[in-house]
Protein backbone atom coordinates (compact mmCIF):
# COMPACT_ATOMS: atom_id res chain seq x y z
CA UNK A 1 0.00 0.00 0.00
CA UNK A 2 1.70 3.41 -1.21
CA UNK A 3 1.46 6.92 1.52
CA UNK A 4 -2.09 7.74 -0.30
CA UNK A 5 -3.43 4.69 0.57
CA UNK A 6 -2.73 4.45 3.74
CA UNK A 7 -3.30 8.24 4.70
CA UNK A 8 -6.89 7.93 3.00
CA UNK A 9 -7.62 4.49 5.11
CA UNK A 10 -6.56 6.68 8.33
CA UNK A 11 -9.22 9.28 7.29
CA UNK A 12 -11.75 6.43 6.92
CA UNK A 13 -12.00 4.99 10.22
CA UNK A 14 -13.34 8.18 12.10
CA UNK A 15 -15.68 8.33 9.54
CA UNK A 16 -17.25 5.05 10.61
CA UNK A 17 -16.68 5.22 14.15
CA UNK A 18 -18.36 8.62 14.02
CA UNK A 19 -21.60 7.46 11.46
CA UNK A 20 -22.09 4.23 13.95
CA UNK A 21 -21.42 6.45 17.35
CA UNK A 22 -24.04 9.06 15.60
CA UNK A 23 -26.61 6.16 14.85
CA UNK A 24 -26.56 4.58 18.04
CA UNK A 25 -27.27 7.66 20.19
CA UNK A 26 -30.13 8.27 17.62
CA UNK A 27 -31.03 4.73 18.69
CA UNK A 28 -31.01 5.54 22.97
CA UNK A 29 -32.55 8.58 21.62
CA UNK A 30 -35.57 7.21 19.84
CA UNK A 31 -35.63 4.68 23.02
CA UNK A 32 -35.75 7.20 25.52
CA UNK A 33 -38.53 9.39 23.78
CA UNK A 34 -40.75 6.35 22.78
CA UNK A 35 -40.30 4.39 26.63
CA UNK A 36 -41.25 7.80 28.17
CA UNK A 37 -44.11 8.27 25.66
CA UNK A 38 -45.59 4.58 26.56
CA UNK A 39 -45.15 5.22 30.38
CA UNK A 40 -47.03 8.50 29.89
CA UNK A 41 -49.96 6.74 27.74
CA UNK A 42 -49.89 3.86 30.62
CA UNK A 43 -50.34 6.67 32.91
CA UNK A 44 -53.18 8.23 31.39
CA UNK A 45 -54.75 4.68 30.44
CA UNK A 46 -54.51 4.03 34.38
CA UNK A 47 -55.95 7.14 35.32
CA UNK A 48 -59.17 6.91 32.90
CA UNK A 49 -59.75 3.30 34.34
CA UNK A 50 -59.32 3.71 37.69
CA UNK A 51 -62.16 6.01 37.65
CA UNK A 52 -64.98 3.66 35.62
CA UNK A 53 -63.46 0.75 38.24
CA UNK A 54 -64.40 2.67 40.89
CA UNK A 55 -67.79 3.86 39.13
CA UNK A 56 -69.08 -0.21 39.11
CA UNK A 57 -68.08 -0.66 42.40
CA UNK A 58 -71.46 -0.70 44.44
CA UNK A 59 -71.28 1.09 48.01
CA UNK A 60 -73.05 -1.02 50.26
CA UNK A 61 -74.73 1.03 52.44
CA UNK A 62 -76.23 4.25 50.80
CA UNK A 63 -77.84 1.67 47.82
CA UNK A 64 -78.93 -0.66 50.44
CA UNK A 65 -81.29 2.01 52.03
CA UNK A 66 -82.43 3.16 48.69
CA UNK A 67 -83.36 -0.29 47.69
CA UNK A 68 -85.19 -0.72 51.39
CA UNK A 69 -87.17 2.51 50.29
CA UNK A 70 -88.09 1.52 47.18
CA UNK A 71 -89.07 -1.75 47.79
CA UNK A 72 -91.74 -0.73 51.00
CA UNK A 73 -93.01 2.02 48.71
CA UNK A 74 -93.63 -0.78 46.44
CA UNK A 75 -94.74 -3.03 48.86
CA UNK A 76 -96.88 -0.52 50.11
CA UNK A 77 -98.35 0.48 46.94
CA UNK A 78 -99.14 -2.83 46.26
CA UNK A 79 -101.01 -3.50 49.57
CA UNK A 80 -102.72 -0.42 49.11
CA UNK A 81 -104.16 -1.82 45.52
CA UNK A 82 -104.81 -4.97 47.30
CA UNK A 83 -106.78 -3.13 49.80
CA UNK A 84 -108.77 -1.33 47.34
CA UNK A 85 -109.87 -4.44 45.16
CA UNK A 86 -110.91 -6.62 48.27
CA UNK A 87 -112.23 -3.65 50.58
CA UNK A 88 -114.91 -1.84 48.99
CA UNK A 89 -116.87 0.46 51.65
CA UNK A 90 -119.69 -1.30 51.28
CA UNK A 91 -117.98 -4.96 51.42
CA UNK A 92 -119.06 -6.52 54.78
CA UNK A 93 -118.17 -9.80 54.51
CA UNK A 94 -116.85 -13.19 52.18
CA UNK A 95 -118.22 -16.68 52.91
CA UNK A 96 -115.58 -19.17 51.83
CA UNK A 97 -115.27 -22.99 52.05
CA UNK A 98 -116.96 -23.45 48.36
CA UNK A 99 -115.05 -26.15 46.25
CA UNK A 100 -115.59 -25.08 42.80
CA UNK A 101 -118.27 -21.84 41.57
CA UNK A 102 -121.10 -20.49 42.69
CA UNK A 103 -124.17 -21.04 41.15
CA UNK A 104 -127.21 -19.98 43.41
CA UNK A 105 -128.00 -18.59 46.57
CA UNK A 106 -131.10 -17.40 48.53
CA UNK A 107 -132.00 -16.21 52.11
CA UNK A 108 -134.71 -18.00 54.24
CA UNK A 109 -137.69 -15.81 54.90
CA UNK A 110 -136.46 -15.04 58.47
CA UNK A 111 -132.36 -13.89 56.72
CA UNK A 112 -131.13 -16.24 59.53
CA UNK A 113 -129.78 -18.37 56.55
CA UNK A 114 -128.17 -18.35 53.25
CA UNK A 115 -128.30 -21.54 51.27
CA UNK A 116 -125.78 -21.81 48.41
CA UNK A 117 -125.46 -23.82 45.25
CA UNK A 118 -122.21 -25.15 44.73
CA UNK A 119 -120.71 -26.69 41.28
CA UNK A 120 -119.19 -29.12 43.70
CA UNK A 121 -122.63 -30.74 44.35
CA UNK A 122 -123.12 -29.78 47.37
CA UNK A 123 -125.42 -26.81 49.21
CA UNK A 124 -124.07 -25.10 51.89
CA UNK A 125 -126.74 -23.43 54.41
CA UNK A 126 -125.21 -20.74 56.45
CA UNK A 127 -126.11 -19.68 59.76
CA UNK A 128 -126.18 -15.59 59.85
CA UNK A 129 -126.17 -14.65 63.38
CA UNK A 130 -124.14 -11.92 62.91
CA UNK A 131 -122.85 -10.76 58.78
CA UNK A 132 -120.01 -9.59 60.76
CA UNK A 133 -118.44 -12.26 62.18
CA UNK A 134 -115.68 -13.57 61.23
CA UNK A 135 -116.33 -17.67 60.49
CA UNK A 136 -119.93 -19.13 59.60
CA UNK A 137 -121.43 -22.40 60.78
CA UNK A 138 -123.14 -24.36 57.68
CA UNK A 139 -125.18 -27.08 57.07
CA UNK A 140 -123.74 -28.96 54.19
CA UNK A 141 -126.04 -31.01 52.09
CA UNK A 142 -124.23 -33.51 49.27
CA UNK A 143 -126.38 -34.32 46.52
CA UNK A 144 -127.11 -37.52 44.82
CA UNK A 145 -124.13 -38.17 42.45
CA UNK A 146 -124.05 -36.35 38.91
CA UNK A 147 -126.42 -33.67 40.33
CA UNK A 148 -125.20 -29.93 39.34
CA UNK A 149 -127.06 -27.34 41.15
CA UNK A 150 -128.71 -24.76 39.11
CA UNK A 151 -131.19 -22.92 41.66
CA UNK A 152 -132.31 -22.61 45.27
CA UNK A 153 -135.67 -21.92 47.36
CA UNK A 154 -136.36 -22.27 50.62
CA UNK A 155 -140.15 -23.77 51.10
CA UNK A 156 -142.22 -23.16 54.46
CA UNK A 157 -139.36 -23.54 57.19
CA UNK A 158 -135.93 -22.00 57.46
CA UNK A 159 -134.23 -25.63 57.29
CA UNK A 160 -137.02 -26.52 54.28
CA UNK A 161 -134.97 -25.88 50.99
CA UNK A 162 -135.59 -26.86 47.22
CA UNK A 163 -133.10 -27.60 44.83
CA UNK A 164 -132.65 -27.67 41.15
CA UNK A 165 -130.05 -29.77 39.78
CA UNK A 166 -129.28 -30.77 35.83
CA UNK A 167 -127.99 -34.41 35.51
CA UNK A 168 -127.02 -37.01 32.19
CA UNK A 169 -131.08 -37.65 32.70
CA UNK A 170 -132.18 -33.85 32.84
CA UNK A 171 -133.57 -31.19 35.46
CA UNK A 172 -134.58 -32.66 38.78
CA UNK A 173 -135.97 -30.72 41.52
CA UNK A 174 -135.51 -32.17 45.42
CA UNK A 175 -136.91 -31.07 49.13
CA UNK A 176 -134.54 -31.47 52.09
CA UNK A 177 -136.16 -30.92 55.65
CA UNK A 178 -135.70 -31.61 58.95
CA UNK A 179 -136.33 -35.54 59.82
CA UNK A 180 -138.81 -35.41 62.68
CA UNK A 181 -139.77 -32.64 65.57
CA UNK A 182 -137.48 -34.52 67.61
CA UNK A 183 -134.53 -34.32 65.55
CA UNK A 184 -135.60 -30.52 65.03
CA UNK A 185 -135.26 -30.12 68.70
CA UNK A 186 -132.00 -32.06 68.85
CA UNK A 187 -130.46 -29.96 65.97
CA UNK A 188 -129.84 -26.94 67.81
CA UNK A 189 -127.21 -28.39 70.05
CA UNK A 190 -125.90 -29.49 66.75
CA UNK A 191 -123.45 -28.09 64.35
CA UNK A 192 -125.40 -29.65 61.71
CA UNK A 193 -129.07 -30.74 62.22
CA UNK A 194 -129.93 -33.63 59.81
CA UNK A 195 -131.91 -33.49 57.08
CA UNK A 196 -133.69 -35.70 54.63
CA UNK A 197 -134.99 -35.53 51.37
CA UNK A 198 -138.51 -34.99 51.31
CA UNK A 199 -139.41 -35.55 47.96
CA UNK A 200 -138.18 -35.30 44.21
CA UNK A 201 -139.18 -34.98 40.76
CA UNK A 202 -136.79 -36.30 37.98
CA UNK A 203 -136.35 -35.25 34.19
CA UNK A 204 -138.99 -32.27 34.49
CA UNK A 205 -139.47 -29.28 32.01
CA UNK A 206 -138.82 -32.37 29.24
CA UNK A 207 -135.46 -32.68 30.75
CA UNK A 208 -134.34 -29.02 30.44
CA UNK A 209 -132.03 -27.10 32.73
CA UNK A 210 -133.86 -25.13 35.01
CA UNK A 211 -132.13 -21.70 35.13
CA UNK A 212 -134.21 -20.43 37.94
CA UNK A 213 -135.74 -20.97 41.20
CA UNK A 214 -138.52 -18.25 43.47
CA UNK A 215 -140.26 -19.45 46.05
CA UNK A 216 -142.86 -17.44 48.19
CA UNK A 217 -145.79 -17.40 50.86
CA UNK A 218 -149.46 -17.06 49.11
CA UNK A 219 -150.89 -14.62 51.54
CA UNK A 220 -153.06 -12.85 48.41
CA UNK A 221 -157.01 -13.62 48.31
CA UNK A 222 -157.78 -16.79 49.94
CA UNK A 223 -154.29 -18.33 49.55
CA UNK A 224 -153.82 -20.79 52.89
CA UNK A 225 -149.66 -19.09 52.84
CA UNK A 226 -148.52 -22.03 51.88
CA UNK A 227 -145.45 -21.85 50.24
CA UNK A 228 -145.41 -21.80 46.44
CA UNK A 229 -142.07 -22.28 43.70
CA UNK A 230 -142.16 -21.34 40.72
CA UNK A 231 -139.23 -23.12 38.82
CA UNK A 232 -138.19 -21.49 34.95
CA UNK A 233 -136.50 -23.76 31.97
CA UNK A 234 -134.03 -22.45 29.65
CA UNK A 235 -137.11 -23.47 27.59
CA UNK A 236 -140.12 -21.64 27.50
CA UNK A 237 -142.10 -23.28 30.27
CA UNK A 238 -142.50 -22.79 33.39
CA UNK A 239 -143.84 -24.83 36.73
CA UNK A 240 -145.50 -23.91 39.74
CA UNK A 241 -144.87 -26.30 42.52
CA UNK A 242 -146.70 -26.18 46.42
CA UNK A 243 -142.90 -25.82 48.90
CA UNK A 244 -143.91 -28.62 51.27
CA UNK A 245 -145.79 -31.60 48.93
CA UNK A 246 -143.86 -31.17 45.78
CA UNK A 247 -147.14 -31.39 44.01
CA UNK A 248 -147.84 -29.49 40.51
CA UNK A 249 -149.82 -27.00 41.08
CA UNK A 250 -149.86 -25.28 37.64
CA UNK A 251 -148.07 -24.70 34.41
CA UNK A 252 -146.98 -21.36 32.05
CA UNK A 253 -145.11 -20.87 28.73
CA UNK A 254 -143.85 -18.29 27.22
CA UNK A 255 -143.75 -18.92 23.41
CA UNK A 256 -140.68 -17.17 23.20
CA UNK A 257 -138.10 -19.49 21.92
CA UNK A 258 -136.01 -19.22 25.21
CA UNK A 259 -136.23 -18.00 28.87
CA UNK A 260 -134.26 -16.07 30.52
CA UNK A 261 -135.76 -15.81 33.94
CA UNK A 262 -139.16 -15.88 35.76
CA UNK A 263 -139.80 -15.16 39.20
CA UNK A 264 -143.06 -14.98 41.60
CA UNK A 265 -144.91 -11.93 43.68
CA UNK A 266 -144.17 -11.51 47.23
CA UNK A 267 -147.79 -12.26 47.65
CA UNK A 268 -147.87 -14.91 45.64
CA UNK A 269 -150.58 -13.56 42.99
CA UNK A 270 -148.56 -13.20 39.89
CA UNK A 271 -145.36 -14.88 37.86
CA UNK A 272 -143.53 -12.66 35.52
CA UNK A 273 -140.76 -13.88 32.75
CA UNK A 274 -138.33 -12.20 31.09
CA UNK A 275 -137.65 -14.40 27.64
CA UNK A 276 -136.25 -14.14 24.08
CA UNK A 277 -138.19 -10.91 22.93
CA UNK A 278 -139.06 -7.46 24.27
CA UNK A 279 -142.61 -8.09 25.77
CA UNK A 280 -143.46 -9.28 29.30
CA UNK A 281 -146.05 -11.63 30.09
CA UNK A 282 -147.39 -12.04 32.99
CA UNK A 283 -149.80 -14.62 34.55
CA UNK A 284 -152.02 -15.02 37.68
CA UNK A 285 -152.71 -17.75 40.17
CA UNK A 286 -155.97 -17.83 41.17
CA UNK A 287 -156.93 -19.70 44.49
CA UNK A 288 -159.59 -21.34 45.48
CA UNK A 289 -161.99 -20.96 48.20
CA UNK A 290 -159.72 -23.66 50.49
CA UNK A 291 -156.57 -21.71 49.48
CA UNK A 292 -155.91 -24.30 47.60
CA UNK A 293 -154.20 -23.22 43.85
CA UNK A 294 -157.48 -23.05 41.43
CA UNK A 295 -155.45 -22.04 38.09
CA UNK A 296 -153.14 -20.09 36.29
CA UNK A 297 -153.72 -17.88 33.71
CA UNK A 298 -152.30 -14.86 31.72
CA UNK A 299 -153.39 -11.92 32.18
CA UNK A 300 -151.12 -8.71 30.75
CA UNK A 301 -147.88 -8.35 28.49
CA UNK A 302 -145.57 -5.67 29.39
CA UNK A 303 -144.98 -3.72 25.71
CA UNK A 304 -142.20 -0.81 25.92
CA UNK A 305 -138.90 -2.17 25.74
CA UNK A 306 -137.38 -2.01 22.03
CA UNK A 307 -135.14 -5.81 22.63
CA UNK A 308 -134.54 -8.63 24.64
CA UNK A 309 -135.50 -8.07 28.61
CA UNK A 310 -132.70 -9.69 30.38
CA UNK A 311 -134.11 -9.70 33.93
CA UNK A 312 -137.28 -8.32 36.17
CA UNK A 313 -137.91 -8.35 39.90
CA UNK A 314 -141.41 -7.66 41.45
CA UNK A 315 -141.44 -4.46 44.12
CA UNK A 316 -142.17 -5.32 47.70
CA UNK A 317 -146.03 -4.57 47.67
CA UNK A 318 -146.55 -6.63 44.63
CA UNK A 319 -148.00 -3.79 42.48
CA UNK A 320 -145.17 -3.38 40.23
CA UNK A 321 -142.45 -4.48 38.06
CA UNK A 322 -139.14 -3.46 37.32
CA UNK A 323 -137.43 -4.40 33.97
CA UNK A 324 -134.04 -4.07 32.84
CA UNK A 325 -133.32 -4.77 28.63
CA UNK A 326 -130.64 -4.93 26.18
CA UNK A 327 -131.84 -1.61 24.57
CA UNK A 328 -130.31 0.19 27.67
CA UNK A 329 -132.85 0.84 29.69
CA UNK A 330 -134.49 -0.16 33.09
CA UNK A 331 -138.36 0.44 33.19
CA UNK A 332 -140.77 0.62 36.40
CA UNK A 333 -144.48 -0.67 35.78
CA UNK A 334 -147.35 -0.71 37.25
CA UNK A 335 -149.54 -3.50 36.84
CA UNK A 336 -151.84 -2.59 39.78
CA UNK A 337 -154.42 -2.34 36.86
CA UNK A 338 -158.28 -4.14 35.91
CA UNK A 339 -157.10 -5.96 33.19
CA UNK A 340 -160.30 -7.94 33.23
CA UNK A 341 -161.50 -4.60 31.95
CA UNK A 342 -158.84 -4.49 29.33
CA UNK A 343 -156.77 -2.00 31.40
CA UNK A 344 -153.46 -2.27 29.97
CA UNK A 345 -150.00 -2.22 32.22
CA UNK A 346 -148.75 1.56 32.68
CA UNK A 347 -145.13 2.44 32.50
CA UNK A 348 -144.13 4.95 35.53
CA UNK A 349 -140.58 5.57 34.99
CA UNK A 350 -137.86 5.32 32.35
CA UNK A 351 -134.22 4.88 33.78
CA UNK A 352 -131.05 4.66 31.35
CA UNK A 353 -128.46 2.25 32.57
CA UNK A 354 -125.88 4.15 33.80
CA UNK A 355 -122.95 1.45 32.81
CA UNK A 356 -120.69 1.67 29.55
CA UNK A 357 -118.24 0.03 28.12
CA UNK A 358 -114.68 1.38 26.96
CA UNK A 359 -116.52 3.17 23.88
CA UNK A 360 -118.93 4.30 25.46
CA UNK A 361 -121.88 1.95 24.48
CA UNK A 362 -124.41 1.26 27.02
CA UNK A 363 -124.19 -2.10 28.95
CA UNK A 364 -127.17 -4.08 29.90
CA UNK A 365 -128.14 -5.58 33.43
CA UNK A 366 -127.65 -9.28 33.89
CA UNK A 367 -129.48 -9.30 37.13
CA UNK A 368 -131.64 -7.06 39.41
CA UNK A 369 -132.85 -7.38 43.01
CA UNK A 370 -134.90 -4.70 44.98
CA UNK A 371 -134.13 -4.11 48.58
CA UNK A 372 -136.85 -5.43 51.24
CA UNK A 373 -138.35 -1.48 51.67
CA UNK A 374 -138.12 -0.89 47.50
CA UNK A 375 -136.09 2.39 48.50
CA UNK A 376 -132.34 0.10 46.35
CA UNK A 377 -132.46 -1.55 43.39
CA UNK A 378 -128.75 -3.44 43.16
CA UNK A 379 -127.86 -4.60 39.83
CA UNK A 380 -125.07 -6.49 38.20
CA UNK A 381 -123.48 -6.72 35.06
CA UNK A 382 -120.54 -9.51 34.58
CA UNK A 383 -118.16 -8.85 37.71
CA UNK A 384 -119.47 -5.03 38.41
CA UNK A 385 -122.09 -4.08 41.28
CA UNK A 386 -124.25 -1.26 41.35
CA UNK A 387 -126.81 0.02 43.44
CA UNK A 388 -129.30 2.71 42.21
CA UNK A 389 -132.09 4.72 43.84
CA UNK A 390 -135.52 3.48 42.89
CA UNK A 391 -136.60 7.32 42.73
CA UNK A 392 -134.60 8.88 40.61
CA UNK A 393 -132.35 6.14 39.09
CA UNK A 394 -129.64 7.90 40.30
CA UNK A 395 -126.14 5.41 41.02
CA UNK A 396 -125.56 5.34 44.62
CA UNK A 397 -122.11 3.24 44.63
CA UNK A 398 -120.59 1.20 42.17
CA UNK A 399 -118.19 -1.65 42.93
CA UNK A 400 -116.19 -2.47 39.53
CA UNK A 401 -114.39 -5.78 40.25
CA UNK A 402 -117.10 -7.09 42.99
CA UNK A 403 -115.93 -10.41 42.33
CA UNK A 404 -112.61 -12.33 40.59
CA UNK A 405 -115.60 -13.01 37.92
CA UNK A 406 -118.84 -13.81 36.61
CA UNK A 407 -121.76 -12.98 39.08
CA UNK A 408 -123.88 -15.61 38.89
CA UNK A 409 -126.57 -14.64 42.14
CA UNK A 410 -128.06 -11.95 43.99
CA UNK A 411 -130.55 -11.50 47.02
CA UNK A 412 -131.25 -8.80 49.31
CA UNK A 413 -132.06 -10.51 53.23
CA UNK A 414 -135.85 -10.37 53.34
CA UNK A 415 -135.08 -8.88 56.93
CA UNK A 416 -132.25 -6.69 58.48
CA UNK A 417 -129.32 -9.00 59.54
CA UNK A 418 -127.43 -7.77 63.11
CA UNK A 419 -124.21 -6.62 61.97
CA UNK A 420 -122.28 -5.83 64.59
CA UNK A 421 -125.09 -5.58 66.49
CA UNK A 422 -126.56 -3.43 64.91
CA UNK A 423 -129.73 -4.89 61.90
CA UNK A 424 -128.90 -4.25 58.50
CA UNK A 425 -130.25 -4.58 55.38
CA UNK A 426 -127.73 -7.06 53.96
CA UNK A 427 -126.96 -8.06 50.36
CA UNK A 428 -125.75 -11.01 48.95
CA UNK A 429 -123.68 -12.34 45.90
CA UNK A 430 -122.38 -15.55 44.55
CA UNK A 431 -119.76 -15.52 41.88
CA UNK A 432 -117.64 -18.24 39.75
CA UNK A 433 -114.57 -17.32 41.91
CA UNK A 434 -115.91 -19.69 44.68
CA UNK A 435 -116.89 -16.67 47.06
CA UNK A 436 -120.32 -15.09 48.12
CA UNK A 437 -120.26 -11.94 49.39
CA UNK A 438 -122.27 -9.78 51.93
CA UNK A 439 -122.29 -6.16 51.25
CA UNK A 440 -124.23 -3.42 53.62
CA UNK A 441 -126.75 -0.82 52.14
CA UNK A 442 -125.36 2.19 50.45
CA UNK A 443 -127.02 6.09 51.94
CA UNK A 444 -129.21 7.26 49.67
Amino acid sequence: MDAQSQHLAFLGFPVLSISILSIVIGAVAVLLFFSDYFRKRRSEVRTIAEPESIANQKPKKPPQTISKKAHSKSHAHASEKDQIKRHHPLDANTLKGHGDEVTALCFSPDSRSLATACADSVIRVFKLDDASNKSFKFLRINLPAGCHPTAVAFADGPSDLVVAAQTLYGASLYMYGEENAKAANEAKQLTKPPLEMKWEHRKVHDKRSIITLYGTRASYGSADGSTVIASCSEGTDIILWHGKSGKNLGNADTNQLKNNMATISPNGRFIAAAAFTADVKVWEIVYSKDGSVKEVTKVMQLKGHKSAVTWLCFTPNSEQIITASKDGSIRIWNINVRYHLDEDPKTLKVFQIPLHDSKGATLHYDRLSISPDGKILAATHESTLQWLSVETGKVLDTAEKAHDGQITGIAWAPQPIAMGGAPTMILATASIDKKVKLWVTPKL
